[in-house]
């Protein structure tokens, strides 16, 4: 099957190297659409939402970021890993890229991100799609995953790690998932995703919502506990233009669980349906 996939680069961007990998490109149907730009989550490099971009890029020019602190990003001490960092980097790269028309397409702490970001109203985003954020914040129920899963699965990808060991971790994933993970894993900086942790519950979005205007599409898990139903509700209380749908038989990871099911979650929210 042919590969959509364009290139990897680098650019400096809200004065550090960001790394994203672009798929699909803009001619065709596509120019007419608004670009996406995908942010993954607290320990997803760029690489392993590949097979997702593959997807996304059938549609639209679509953008996989590397956060800082996370693959061939800028990485390291000295850096701020902190929410309002992350969203200024996205800001900055879609301006430095000079897409005119975007949506930000953010899985659990790159909803997050996203959330965060558009509550400036930037000019030229378009849509919001939010996969399954953490709704933890101060005094607010705590994010159920713990934070030793991510530690020592990093110390164990930083000493060299194989898709069997990994399946410890990550005990539902296909063998592809699981070789991709181990592959890329190494490559998140322990302070940074500490950092990002934390922030899940000191760093409340809910402040943000009521600031945002771009249409949303909070998407989640039926088999996750990270939005519940009465966290769906506060959402569409506070940012009304929100759309919501649930995906049957995922846990929060979804397109690992339900791929076909992710994908027609977004129906035709982003211009066009996505597969």
């Amino acid at each position: 099957m042919t590969s959509h996939c364009l290139y990897g680069g680098h650019v400096h961007a809200n004065g550090i190297r960001q790394h994203f990998l672009r798929y699909g490109g803009d001619a065709g149907a596509r120019a007419e659409r608004d670009a996406v730009v995908l942010i993954p989550g607290i320990t997803s490099p760029a690489a392993t939402w590949g097979f997702v971009a593959e997807v996304l890029g059938r549609q639209f020019d679509t953008y996989v970021l590397d956060v800082r602190g996370r693959g061939l990003s800028q990485s390291g001490p000295g850096l701020d890993y902190g929410l309002d960092a992350q969203a200024a980097d996205v800001l900055a790269l879609a301006q430095t890229l000079g897409l005119e028309r975007y949506a930000l397409v953010g899985h659990s702490m790159g909803a997050r991100i996203a959330v965060r970001a558009a509550r400036s109203g930037p000019e030229g985003l378009t849509r919001l799609v939010l996969v399954d954020p953490p709704v933890s914040g101060p005094g607010r129920r705590a994010y159920p995953a713990k934070l030793p899963w991510y530690v020592d699965s990093i110390r164990q990808a930083t000493r060299g790690m194989s898709a069997d060991e990994m399946r410890a971790f990550c005990p539902t994933w296909s063998e592809e998932q699981l070789k991709m993970r181990a592959q890329w894993l190494h490559t998140c900086y322990e302070p940074a995703i500490v950092r990002s942790f934390e922030d899940f519950g000191q760093d409340d979005i809910h402040g943000d919502l009521g600031r945002i205007q771009t249409p949303m599409l909070l998407m989640t898990a039926e088999r996750g506990d990270v939005v519940l139903d009465e966290d769906v509700h506060e959402w569409c209380r506070l940012a009304p233009q929100t759309e919501h749908i649930r995906v049957p038989g995922a846990g929060h990871m979804i397109p690992w669980d339900n791929e076909p099911g992710f994908y027609a979650a977004f129906g035709s929210f982003l211009g066009a349906p996505v597969a």
